[in-house]
């Protein structure tokens, strides 16, 4: 049977960690900063974990599990 081929889309906005969560960015960070407080645009740079109940899709996009 092949490889099972990774979405290139799903490669490039999501990575896995060391233990093995799947991490994302956050959105809302690209356009419209103005009106945006400098603690929520800041707040925007770091990395949050999938929810649950997308895990299992996002996952099967980067070939695990």
């Amino acid at each position: 049977m092949p490889k099972m081929k990774t979405h290139r889309g799903t490669a490039k906005r999501f990575r896995v960690t060391g233990s093995g969560k799947i991490m994302r960015s956050k959105a809302y960070k690209s356009h419209i900063m103005t009106k945006k407080s400098q603690k929520r645009k800041r707040n925007f740079r770091h990395e949050t974990e999938v929810s649950k109940a997308d895990q299992k899709t996002v996952a099967r996009g980067l070939g695990l599990r």
